[in-house]
């Protein structure tokens, strides 16, 4: 009788632990994951700089679609080549290239969005996990076309008219960078940096960059652009300290 008891609380014992190992699935079949590191994190900072004679920035003319020009007062130009004023770059997309592949990081619940406003992709360039949520929304009174060109992922291409409801879409695999087009208006440009960690950031008109919460070690620090191409550097990130790391982008 002790036997048989002592028998239950081992097979139910077992049980338990298979449970704790056995990852649960979310919607979108993507592995809720926790890190393993669980002790003090650096930080990397820096700016994404430019040398050189600045490119022109083509206008852009909307005339095609009066609801497009009624959006705007001033002219709008190109974003791609564009440089800050204090000399750097802003729509730089910075991530962790190599070296956070030991741990296992969380998808973020959070979606990241894409706006369609006057005729413009906002942000221009960013950035989204493997698996998390994109939410494409339009702002506009005309109809949008939103078509992402990735390799490594599904390609897919949906309209999108005046008041239709977000797009909803995920990305499965790491992949720098997928641009994005939109049919309707062929000055509309965009690109999607698929990430596998939630090392990454955009510089924006500062030019400057901060990933915070990396796990001590060496990184490999990816920078791509648009139009300067890409960079890498290697970064030593240190507990409770801030590493910098600048890169130096130059005309053609």
């Amino acid at each position: 009788m002790l036997k048989a008891a002592w028998l239950s609380v081992g097979i139910a014992i077992l049980a338990l632990l298979s449970l704790a190992r056995t990852p649960a699935v979310t919607e979108a079949g993507v592995t809720p994951q926790t890190s393993a590191y669980g002790g003090a994190t650096g930080e990397i900072t820096g700016k994404a700089l430019f040398e050189g004679a600045r490119p022109k920035l083509a206008e852009i003319h909307m005339d095609q679609d009066p609801v497009c020009v009624a959006k705007h007062v001033e002219p709008v130009h190109v974003e791609d080549g564009e440089v800050n004023g204090n000399g750097t770059l802003p729509n730089v997309f910075v991530y962790v290239k190599t070296g956070a592949d030991k741990y296992n990081f969380p998808v973020p619940g959070k979606p990241v969005i894409l706006d369609q406003h006057g005729c413009v992709n906002a942000p221009h360039v960013l950035g989204v996990m493997a698996g998390q949520e994109l939410r494409v929304l339009s702002s506009d009174a005309t109809t949008h076309n939103i078509h992402p060109m990735p390799k490594e992922n599904r390609e897919w291409n949906q309209s999108q008219p005046p008041g239709a409801p977000p797009l909803i879409k995920r990305f499965t695999h790491p992949e720098i960078m997928i641009p994005v087009k939109c049919n309707q208006h062929p000055w509309m440009r965009a690109y999607i940096g698929v990430v596998a960690n939630p090392f990454y950031a955009v510089t924006g008109g500062e030019g400057a960059f901060t990933l915070k919460g990396l796990p001590p070690g060496e990184y490999v620090l990816g920078a791509w652009t648009a139009t300067f191409g890409a960079q890498e550097q290697r970064v030593v990130v240190r507990a409770n300290e801030s590493t910098e790391a600048d890169f130096t982008f130059r005309a053609p």
